[in-house]
């Protein structure tokens, strides 16, 4: 692919960054910082405009929290005048990380996400006899920031676009040039694209067969076992030489039994719930109608956050599940 040129005047561009600040304010917009930037919305666009232009942006402004849904993270979330930034950045450079995919990698991609993955995963999972289930130990953490701002100028030959990001980049580690913080729309084209060379390895050197990637969780199918063990060697060497990753251990199973992906357990002929989304389905369900019926919540906003949870739970068999747990907090009457 030919490096990319020119992109920070794009970036800069005023109509470019309105669009930016509407996209970073989705669902955010009553929150203080996000109200105190649209009181002076042209004056800050302005201000936004020339220091992008200048390549002086403001960067490492983070309030850091603590999530345990699904698991126990660290997220850090930026000021949204860096939100702001990172929409701009990424309105404009999208297409060119997305010209760097292979097809079947399926997180932080117009048309793709959890679900065709899933899909994905099913057809591979009725057609071959073994799959193989890879990701890696503190993925984000663990990312080398000197190879992925190597990554970075082989796509962009920008000057001034290179430096952002490299700001951007060194704003967050966990030991000395090492990690990308959760939280930030950067974070999430960077942890993408840094396995993109493993993805072209695993399909156009070692052939896979079928090779699945949802960030950093992966499933590799084959009807041979013993070239299939092989191939998460030949990863595991390509990660830990090349991208300085270290594997998890790999859970090899025959598709006649469930293999873990993305809060399911996917076999060749039954999708089934992990323990923990159903133990998250339970819990959230009894929170969301607690917060209605104290109302704390309005009908509204019940639904907005109780109709993703169901669409969850409803690609699984999960239908006696959801049946015992909707009975017990009767709210069958408000779906």
């Amino acid at each position: 692919m030919k490096r990319v040129g020119f992109l920070t005047e794009k970036i800069a561009d005023k109509d470019n960054l309105y669009l930016a600040y509407y996209k970073a304010k989705r669902g955010k917009q009553y929150k203080k910082e996000v109200i105190r930037f649209g009181d002076n919305i042209d004056y800050n666009i302005n201000k936004l405009h020339d220091k992008i232009l200048e390549g002086n942006v403001s960067v490492g402004k983070y309030r850091q929290f603590t999530i345990t849904d699904p698991k126990k993270r660290n997220v850090y979330a930026a000021a949204f005048d860096e939100r702001v930034l990172h929409h701009a950045i990424m309105n404009v450079c999208h297409e060119y990380f997305e010209k760097t995919m292979i097809y079947d990698t399926y997180a932080t991609r117009l048309n793709k996400g959890v679900y065709k993955a899933l899909d994905k995963a099913k057809s591979a999972a009725r057609r071959y006899r073994y799959v193989a289930k890879l990701d890696f130990r503190k993925y984000f953490d663990s990312i080398s920031h000197d190879i992925l701002k190597d990554k970075l100028e082989r796509i962009f030959k920008d000057k001034k676009l290179l430096d952002i990001f490299s700001q951007i980049i060194d704003t967050y580690s966990v030991e000395e040039g090492k990690g990308i913080p959760i939280g930030n729309l950067t974070s999430q084209y960077f942890a993408n694209y840094y396995l993109s060379s493993l993805d072209h390895y695993v399909k156009e050197e070692l052939k896979v067969p079928v090779y699945i990637r949802y960030m950093d969780d992966m499933l590799l199918f084959d009807n041979d076992i013993r070239r299939l063990k092989e191939c998460v060697n030949l990863v595991e060497n390509y990660s830990c030489e090349k991208l300085h990753l270290t594997l998890k251990i790999p859970v090899i199973k025959q598709t006649e039994d469930t293999i873990p992906f993305l809060g399911y357990k996917i076999g060749k002929n039954v999708i089934l719930l992990n323990s923990r989304s159903r133990n998250r389905f339970s819990k959230k369900m009894f929170k969301y109608e607690k917060l209605l019926s104290n109302g704390i919540w309005s009908e509204k906003e019940y639904q907005l956050h109780i109709l993703p949870l169901l669409a969850f739970v409803q690609y699984a068999y999960t239908k006696k599940m959801r049946r015992r747990v909707l009975s017990r907090i009767k709210v069958e009457e408000r779906l």
